[in-house]
């Protein structure tokens, strides 16, 4: 198998476990205002460092060990990688609004949360919105600290107008 459809299968297994454990979780764990409201702002932060490609800030909200996979650009392993592929294809070029009555967060116990949402992604030169896209962060609470550990970005695809 080549290393690419591995990726694309271990993608697939990853969204599948996590879509049957979120199942679970949204099932026996009720709503935590605090938590949501602390992941919220969090993606706020991450998003607007993001949108105005302040590419330090954007870092460090990522575990150096991060690993991002996107159905589209592939799968990344360390934060360099994902700071260097938006700097690379991003700036300048588009950017993300959170679609907010998407948004989900489930705690982890003893590690921090799942984010949960869909967002849109829109053309800087012209101001339309073109595409949206299902994620999941995986962040993680170290001594007060949060940082992502995992992204996944994935169900891309077209705005229906």
């Amino acid at each position: 198998m080549k290393p690419t459809n591995r990726c694309v299968w271990i993608v697939v297994a990853l969204i599948s476990q996590l879509s049957c454990t979120l199942d679970v979780i949204a099932q026996d764990a009720p709503d935590d205002p605090a938590l949501t409201t602390t992941i919220a702002a969090l993606d706020t932060k991450l998003f607007n460092a993001y949108n105005t490609c302040n590419l330090s800030a954007f870092g460090d909200y990522f575990s150096p060990t991060v690993e991002f996979y996107h159905d589209k650009g592939g799968a990344t392993f360390d934060r360099a990688t994902v700071v260097s592929n938006t700097k690379k294809y991003i700036c300048g070029k588009v950017h993300r609004e959170l679609i907010v009555s998407s948004l989900h967060v489930y705690p982890i116990k003893d590690f921090g949360a799942i984010e949960e949402g869909e967002h849109r992604f829109c053309e800087i030169a012209t101001g339309h919105c073109e595409g949206v896209a299902k994620f999941l962060i995986v962040w993680q609470n170290v001594a007060g600290k949060w940082q992502a550990t995992r992204v996944l970005s994935f169900g891309h695809r077209p705005i229906d107008d």
